[in-house]
């Protein structure tokens, strides 16, 4: 069975699907608690379903409250107000503690949250307490960029696998890892347990790609190709088109030119209505 990878899967949840725990009553001081690891015995069935239950938006932002939190812990941080953790990940404060009750975070009243402790709880809801080995495919500039980039590995996602068609780069190593020819990938993604696999070859190669790491067990995909590829509904996919972001761009662009435009005639017809005939202010 396959599904288009364009439809997020966790959406059917919705986020008004239930959590454990419950909110604390306006005024209480209730203490921002770990949330139990994944593989903590009787403890699992609660902490998968929590996360099952969190929308496909929410766990973006975790994301990003994560970097903002990483960032402040290491400039020696200790707590953070929900109002000072909001302005700095660019959301309002009421959906920052929507978003963190879904993890059983309340903080605790006139203080916050202990910076350690969410980011504990934030890593182990978006799966970070294992290292994820990821396989890129497509050696060309954008390919090169990634392999090179230092920031995967301390985040817990190595890149240990590439792979290309091109028969001057198989067997050159890139960002320190030689790389294959795609005839490798199902072995090779197999031997090192990738997790997720990176595409970024030209669109007429994305499926054929997407079936190797398929079969070579890869859970996880990022597409950068521009195409919608076909995955059994075991595996995700997250699409990244930079071309229909820079077009998103465009449209608020020319969305403040057309409002701009709006108030400058608006404007006009304000001074034009304060003017006599012949000039002359109207008082």
């Amino acid at each position: 069975m396959v599904r288009r990878a364009g439809v997020a899967r966790r959406g059917r949840h919705g986020a008004d699907a239930p959590r454990n725990g419950t909110a604390p009553a306006p005024g209480a001081a209730e203490v921002t608690a770990p949330m139990p690891a994944i593989e903590d015995g009787p403890s699992v069935p609660a902490a998968r379903e929590r996360a099952r239950a969190i929308p496909e938006a929410a766990v973006a932002r975790l994301a990003v409250y994560l970097r903002v939190l990483s960032a402040m812990s290491e400039q020696g941080v200790s707590s953070v107000s929900s109002e000072e953790l909001s302005a700095a990940a660019g959301v309002n404060s009421a959906k920052l503690r929507k978003d963190l009750s879904y993890i059983g975070s309340y903080g605790t009243r006139g203080v916050g949250y202990e910076v350690g402790v969410l980011v504990d709880q934030i890593e182990r809801t978006l799966g970070l307490t294992r290292k994820h080995s990821v396989a890129v495919v497509g050696i060309g500039n954008l390919g090169h960029a990634l392999a090179n980039y230092g920031g995967f590995p301390g985040r817990g996602f190595p890149v240990t696998a590439l792979f290309d068609v091109d028969p001057d780069l198989i067997g050159i190593p890139v960002g320190g890892i030689p790389v294959h020819h795609i005839d490798d990938i199902t072995a090779v993604c197999a031997e090192r347990e990738i997790s997720i696999g990176v595409i970024a070859t030209p669109p007429p190669a994305a499926q054929a790609v997407c079936d190797r790491l398929v079969q070579g067990g890869v859970e996880c995909i990022l597409n950068f190709a521009p195409v919608v590829l076909q995955v059994p509904d075991t595996v995700e996919v997250r699409k990244v088109d930079l071309a229909v972001e820079l077009q998103v761009l465009s449209f608020h662009v020319a969305r403040r030119a057309d409002q701009a435009q709006v108030d400058a005639m608006a404007d006009a017809r304000e001074d034009g209505d304060r003017t006599g005939i012949d000039g002359m202010v109207v008082r």
